[in-house]
């Protein structure tokens, strides 16, 4: 039988660290720090809510980071 697998986890990187980067530098540093999926979003975009474990979401205005969150 096949070993369940472990999820892993988030890098140990603050969300704080990219507000004021511009969108393209800040998903490229999202990447290298470990992050598995970075979604940018406009502002008042409409998501799911559901927590994704490794995800970094941004949310853009005027092609910089206004706000970011894990999940």
């Amino acid at each position: 039988m096949a070993p369940i697998p472990t999820p892993s986890g988030e890098p140990q990187d603050s969300p704080d660290a990219y507000l004021g980067l511009a969108a393209d530098a800040a998903e490229e540093r999202a990447r290298e720090r470990g992050w598995t999926a970075v979604r940018s979003l406009p502002p008042g975009a409409i998501i799911t809510m559901e927590y994704r474990v490794g995800r970094l979401n941004f949310e853009v205005r005027d092609g910089r980071v206004a706000r970011a969150w894990k999940g």
